[in-house]
């Protein structure tokens, strides 16, 4: 049943099916109110607002704790991309403790207004699909993401992709660290002792769960992607600078018979051939000419210029 804060007391007491209590707010502020609204055990209280949320399951007195991970549309940390929701799960009774508001409870809301949700196993169930499902475009969009860089893999590219990338590979990396844990949290449960947990609940749990694995392969295989397109983009990019290291040495050393000659030349003292002559710097102009004709000719003919593959390089 749905409930506002002022009954839930007479909320709790009626004995209803399923009552759920959810909690946007600070550490301090649900502290008070499950301990001196709700009457919830200190220790219950403690594991709901505790700063450890890695996706976890324990089984506590008659009920279950929970710890879930899923998108929200507030600022997180570059290292925390998935907010923490807390789950204290008893017969008919289930409180949810967020610091940060998730995008899936929009979704678990509805369901449960429009009567999908009978029992705390079934709104466990509905937040485990609803945060995978809202999760699951996202990852695709990492996987699209990729897929578009490997069409357009080019050197002359790579710094810019290196950077989207390197993105990719992070939000790889930080749904990767708690979808693992969160299937396995889910697993357990599934098979935790206790009447509250029917049949079909501990179905949908495992489905749940199973979603949550297949999620993590996919994101595992996205960091093995972006990890592979990164070392792809290093190379070419090292190719590039070794092609231009390349033209550049090609280019000095056609210069350097040339700097050589007319180093020569330059000095001041008597005895140069041609020094007195009127046509003495159409010679020395013509025989650098050539001499730089004959060092790129003998370049061209032992492929300097083309990339290992035989294409011509750019």
């Amino acid at each position: 049943m749905r409930a506002e804060r002022a009954e839930l007391p007479r909320a709790l007491a009626d004995g209803a099916d399923l009552v759920w209590v959810h909690l946007s707010t600070n550490e301090v502020r649900a502290q008070v109110y499950l301990r001196d609204r709700a009457g919830l055990d200190p220790a219950v209280v403690d594991a709901l607002t505790a700063q450890e949320t890695r996706p976890r399951c324990e089984a506590f007195a008659h009920g279950a704790l929970l710890n879930l991970r899923g998108r929200s549309d507030e600022e997180l940390p570059g290292t925390d991309p998935l907010a923490s929701v807390r789950v204290w799960a008893v017969k008919g009774r289930v409180f949810s403790v967020s610091r940060k508001r998730l995008s899936a409870v929009a979704d678990v809301e509805r369901a449960v207004e429009g009567g999908q949700v009978a029992d705390p196993g079934d709104l466990i169930a509905a937040f485990a699909s609803a945060i995978t499902a809202d999760l699951d475009p996202h990852v695709a969009a990492l996987g699209d993401e990729l897929d578009a860089c490997e069409e357009r893999l080019d050197a002359r590219s790579a710094f810019a992709m290196r950077r989207d990338v390197t993105r990719v590979r992070a939000a790889a990396i930080g749904y990767r660290r708690f979808l693992q844990p969160q299937r396995a949290a889910l697993e357990r449960l599934s098979e935790l002792p206790g009447a509250w947990l029917e049949p079909d609940d501990r179905a949908h749990l495992t489905a749940a769960a199973d979603r949550a694995a297949r999620m993590a392969e996919e994101v595992e295989a996205i960091r093995e992607r972006a990890a592979l397109i990164h070392e792809t983009l290093t190379d070419l990019r090292a190719e590039q600078l070794d092609h231009r290291s390349l033209v550049i040495s090609a280019v000095a050393m056609v210069f350097l018979p040339l700097t050589f000659l007319t180093g020569l030349y330059g000095m001041n003292v008597k005895g140069l051939p041609g020094a007195d002559s009127p046509y003495g710097f159409d010679a020395i102009a013509a025989a650098c000419a050539l001499i730089a004709l004959g060092v790129t000719a003998w370049f061209l003919r032992a492929h300097w210029f083309r990339d290992s593959d035989g294409s011509a390089g750019g």
